[in-house]
């Protein structure tokens, strides 16, 4: 892992984003970066990379759809009054979920009673301005923290857990709550999918030698990447680029296609993945 600029965070924590006061000071100046995130959620992390200085390629590796059915979903939003905990994972589920919970005739304060965790501060952002109450915030943003986090606040021993999220995700937590003795839903709220008109060819040009660094931000990112070009071996496929991730999970995904994963935020959101991008540079820079 790189070492990050001292003065460089001091400067940030000092006097906020330093590069719209000394735009000659831009890391990134000369840089290509490549965003694999969704089309509709990549336009904050583009706008301040380009801030920064940077060249932004956008060739998103997944999209964002609702999901194949809502069978599961209907049911438990049917039956909320029987829940001790809702979790939300990501800003994704959150949306799905609440426009789900509106298009099926029940308003936001059927959710009063019920106690909610939100992964990760943008999450709860995001329920706060959905006017939804959040009871807790796991200071570590995984699925371990909020297991932790959870046992801290109360017995887990027959409490009964709705968990709203991707269609594919990690069975880590909710293993961990059922084996502590809560009763926990998995429920289908979206689904990520490979873009239908991602162009293969072009990704592949792009991955070979126009792009500097490549940021991930989930691990679906990277493993659609991976079958977009039938492979394990990422690191064949992005040959001498800077690999960035969000989060824990996301790097070690990295690591299992055979990607290194030079730079990696403490705090996993898009603002700290695109400083800790020109940390990087910054340091490299001298």
């Amino acid at each position: 892992m790189a070492t990050r600029s001292l003065n460089f965070r001091t400067r940030v924590a000092t006097e906020g984003h330093p590069y719209s006061k000394f735009p000659m000071d831009r890391p990134l100046e000369g840089r290509t970066v490549i965003v694999t995130r969704a089309a509709s959620q990549a336009a904050d992390l583009t706008t301040i990379l380009e801030s920064y200085g940077a060249k932004v390629i956008v060739c998103p590796t997944i999209e964002i759809r609702e999901p194949d059915n809502y069978d599961r979903l209907d049911e438990a939003l049917e039956h909320l009054y029987g829940y001790d905990w809702l979790i939300f994972t990501s800003t994704n589920g959150v949306e799905f979920f609440l426009k789900r919970l509106l298009d099926c005739g029940h308003q936001v304060s059927d959710l009063d009673e019920i106690k909610v965790c939100a992964i990760g501060q943008r999450t709860a952002d995001k329920l706060h301005d959905a006017h939804v109450h959040v009871d807790l915030v796991p200071s570590q943003s995984t699925a371990e923290g909020v297991y932790t986090a959870l046992s801290e606040f109360n017995n887990l021993g027959g409490l009964n857990i709705l968990l709203p999220r991707a269609a594919v995700g990690r069975d880590v937590l909710p293993e961990a709550l059922q084996n502590a003795g809560a009763r926990v839903d998995v429920v289908t709220t979206y689904q990520t999918v490979l873009p239908d008109n991602i162009d293969r060819g072009k990704l592949a040009a792009m991955l070979a030698g126009s792009g500097d660094c490549i940021a991930f931000t989930s691990p679906s990112t990277i493993k659609n990447l991976a079958r977009l070009f039938d492979t394990h071996d990422l690191g064949k496929t992005t040959p001498g680029m800077i690999v960035a991730c969000i989060g824990s999970v996301t790097a070690e995904t990295a690591v299992e296609y055979g990607l290194r994963v030079d730079i990696q935020p403490q705090e996993t959101t898009t603002a700290d993945l695109a400083q800790a991008i020109a940390d990087y540079y910054a340091d490299k820079r001298g």
